[in-house]
């Protein structure tokens, strides 16, 4: 259904009538995991242009969908994703081309900001999401699981932030993400090299969190990870999704305002009395979606 092989792809679940059909994307409902799966893998799952309206209108299905509580995004075939279509920076050349410099250069401003709102509705998502990095990960796939909460891979995979070499500046998050995920020395080396960073060295640069041998064991592992999360109260979930968030970009004081407020809306709730019952009587806890 999906063009991906037994070998490569998520552990399969019937999707509900309602799950939404992609052309550059696949779609797993399972048990409250969501699998979005880039489906391009006689491209490399390059990013193209149909697929970014598609990933932002993933993560709002995602975002609007009661019963998905944890996404995971990985890709199918060989790569995670080699980055940005290069027939789609063609495509937008031509797209913006105006007799005005002036006006030509607002059309480009406009359809960048159009790309970075699609990886910043990953991390807008109320809901977890987590990238299962199958294979490797170039230029624009940097973007993306740099917004994602949680990053694994294959021993097999590798990343390149490449967009150095074909002539540009990074400009849809990686320069603004991944210095706050492994530092900005390293991510100076990485953005102005444009080298290969092996799995190994991801792990090592707190890049991704653990590396796996193999797609299967990439794929366990994780929905494992995605189904314990899953399990918890969806509220604190998302909460606790938004407080680390938000305490990125903002002081600790700021943090702690915030959270206070939150906490004072959102802390006597439903699941807050599931849980100290399940406590209490030593079985597992059932939260509403």
């Amino acid at each position: 259904m999906d063009g991906t092989s037994p070998a490569t792809q998520p552990p399969a679940a019937l999707p509900p009538a309602a799950l939404p059909v992609f052309s550059t994307l696949a779609l797993r409902l399972d048990g409250g995991v969501a699998w979005i799966i880039l489906n391009r893998p006689d491209k490399a799952n390059a990013m193209s242009a149909p697929m970014w309206p598609e990933l932002k209108a993933a993560m709002a299905w995602l975002d609007e969908t009661p019963a998905a509580r944890v996404g995971i995004i990985t890709g199918a075939g060989r790569y995670f994703t080699a980055g940005i279509d290069l027939a789609m920076l063609i495509e937008m050349k031509q797209s913006v081309a105006d007799p005005c410099d002036g006006r030509q250069g607002e059309k480009l401003r406009r359809k960048i900001l159009e790309i970075q709102d699609t990886i910043t509705a990953i991390e807008r998502c109320r809901k977890p999401v987590i990238a299962a990095v199958n294979g490797p990960c170039i230029g624009g796939g940097i973007d993306l699981i740099t917004a994602c909460c949680m990053r694994y891979c294959t021993e097999e995979a590798w990343f390149s932030v490449k967009e150095v070499d074909v002539g540009l500046a990074a400009d849809v998050g990686t320069l603004q993400r991944l210095p706050k995920v492994i530092g900005e020395g390293l991510a100076r080396e990485l953005a102005y090299t444009a080298r290969k960073v092996t799995a190994a060295e991801a792990a090592a640069m707190h890049l991704v969190n653990r590396v796996y041998p193999d797609v299967d064991a990439l794929n366990q592992a994780v929905a494992a990870i995605a189904a314990d999360i899953a399990s918890k109260s969806p509220l604190a979930v998302r909460g606790t999704k938004e407080m680390i968030t938000y305490v990125r970009d903002h002081s600790v004081a700021d943090g702690l305002n915030y959270i206070a407020t939150w906490n004072a809306a959102m802390l006597l709730s439903d699941d807050l009395t599931e849980a100290l019952a399940a406590f209490q009587e030593k079985r597992p806890a059932r939260f509403r979606d």
